[in-house]
């Protein structure tokens, strides 16, 4: 059972209704418990095999998420695994947290709500709303991938694309939440982090073991947080020896949990939002930026900032080997390539968003 609080004044999550943040004190909201490994029903679907874990009082709202491939390559002379998240069911792994979340909005009755986005977490909630039958629009930067607007319309929500950068379309969406509107906010929300555990709790099934690293992109840094926290519950339960090495990956324009990880909180005054072709971790202030940082350092990991002119060249090499993604995802190739001599066997690379979202 989940038990999510304010982590400013600790007041529990209200009984009723579905806000972002805290309505005493403006707080963001977690789970105050360690993820819990609950046990596996193998007659349920993809995630669902370990609702247990999630302590959601509903049912699922789901579109077949989970379950994705795991595939072994040999890149830079050792086998890796590369997982393939983009398999899931609107092309990225935000489903996983999508899914759990969209669930809980449901159980408290919400039947209209806005999100802000880049594109993929955009896409999916408007997926999982089209599926649970709420009424959804979608904040996004008027710079995001037209493919990834396209979904999101095509799946009924409406769309409205904001000028400026990344930060600039939170602001935009927070403004209307003031208006009264549900804010399904992936980043502010905790109710997605259980979802993204289960991306943990597949691996190592599929490898039969924990791996030994875990190369994950991070912008708002949830999967990563998620998956973390899944480790860990796997850790606590006795499934797993050892908690896998965390290597958290961002692009070089607009790095702050890579400069909070170096430098502390003085790192943050010299992040820029810089324009990236890795739309999907242009974020400036990322809300959980002190305990994903945290959760690196536990596992003995760091993070890997990549330069901008070496993220289409990764897009290719990863192509080349079968796997289509968007340049997102393709920043673990070249933090496979700086990392991989330090890393423990079996490594793991997330590949997180569909190549088939942008034109680039």
């Amino acid at each position: 059972m989940m038990k999510i609080v304010c982590l400013n004044c600790g007041r529990p999550y209200p009984d009723k209704g579905a806000p972002y943040q805290c309505p005493k004190c403006g707080g963001l909201f977690d789970d105050k418990e360690p993820t819990s490994f609950g046990s596996v029903d193998l007659q349920q679907p993809g995630i669902w095999r370990y609702a247990s874990s999630f302590g959601l009082q509903s049912s699922p709202v789901s579109l077949g998420e989970g379950n994705t491939p795991l595939i072994p390559i040999n890149a830079f002379g050792r086998e890796v695994y590369f997982k393939c998240e983009y398999a899931n069911p609107s092309g990225s792994f935000k489903d996983r947290g999508t899914a759990t979340l969209v669930s809980f909005l449901r159980s408290r009755g919400v039947t209209e709500a806005i999100e802000d986005s880049s594109g993929n977490a955009g896409a999916s909630f408007a997926a999982y709303a089209a599926r649970a039958g709420i009424k959804a629009c979608v904040f996004v930067p008027e710079s995001a991938s037209g493919p990834k607007r396209k979904q999101i319309e095509m799946y009924g929500a409406k769309l409205v694309p904001v000028p400026g950068p990344r930060s600039e379309t939170t602001e935009a969406v927070r403004k209307a939440a003031e208006d009264g509107m549900v804010y399904a906010s992936h980043a502010f929300l905790p109710y997605n982090l259980c979802g993204y555990a289960t991306c943990a709790y597949e691996i190592v099934e599929q490898l039969g073991q924990a791996p030994g690293a875990v190369v994950i992109p991070a912008g708002q840094g949830g999967l990563l947080l998620g998956m973390g926290r899944g480790f860990q519950s796997l850790l606590r339960a006795g499934k797993i020896q050892k908690m896998p090495v965390v290597i958290g990956v961002q692009a070089s324009v607009c790095a702050p949990l890579a400069a909070y990880f170096a430098m502390g909180i003085n790192g943050l005054n010299f992040v820029t939002e810089g324009e990236t072709v890795a739309e999907g971790v242009r974020v400036r202030s990322p809300l959980r930026t002190e305990d994903v940082v945290k959760i690196t350092n536990e596992s003995g990991g760091r993070f890997a900032v990549i330069d901008e002119a070496l993220i289409l060249p990764g897009r290719d090499a990863l192509a080349r080997l079968g796997f289509y993604v968007e340049p997102t995802s393709a920043l673990v190739w070249e933090a496979l390539h700086e990392t991989i001599s330090e890393l423990s066997d079996p490594v793991v690379a997330i590949l997180t968003g569909s190549g088939y979202k942008v034109r680039i």
